[in-house]
């Protein structure tokens, strides 16, 4: 199993799934085995195209936050989504693969979206 987290800075969990060009990949051991570092066009946000990602890779994402639409458009490509307040990437996919974090559904992710005082619409 692949799981992708969301990593602007390759350090920590950032959220804004959707914008985000870079992800960590761990195995379920918590071994990072790749980087995704996306060129702009490639973005979720910019791309709406049918066809290959560089994300199909992955089995799931871990992000800090993102909209319901981007959960369904993950679900559609057959990858999980969990959402999370864990900063370190690590420990959040442990807790993954553990089954102690869960995946969201596209309306659990649009209600925590909805409630983020730092998402501006």
């Amino acid at each position: 199993m692949k799981i992708a987290v969301t990593s602007q800075n390759f350090r920590t969990i950032t959220g804004h799934a959707g914008k985000g060009r870079r992800f960590l990949v761990f195995n379920e051991q918590g071994e990072e085995v790749d980087r995704i570092d996306l060129p702009k066009e490639m973005s979720f946000h910019e791309w709406h195209g049918e066809g290959e990602h560089p994300i199909d890779q992955v089995d799931a994402m871990i992000t800090a936050g993102c909209g319901g639409g981007f959960v369904q458009r993950m679900e559609n490509r057959g990858i999980r989504l969990a959402i999370t307040d864990i900063q370190d990437p690590k420990e959040a996919v442990l807790a993954f693969a553990a089954g102690r974090l869960q995946p969201t559904t596209p309306s659990e992710a649009q209600r925590l979206h909805d409630l983020d005082p730092h998402h501006h619409h």
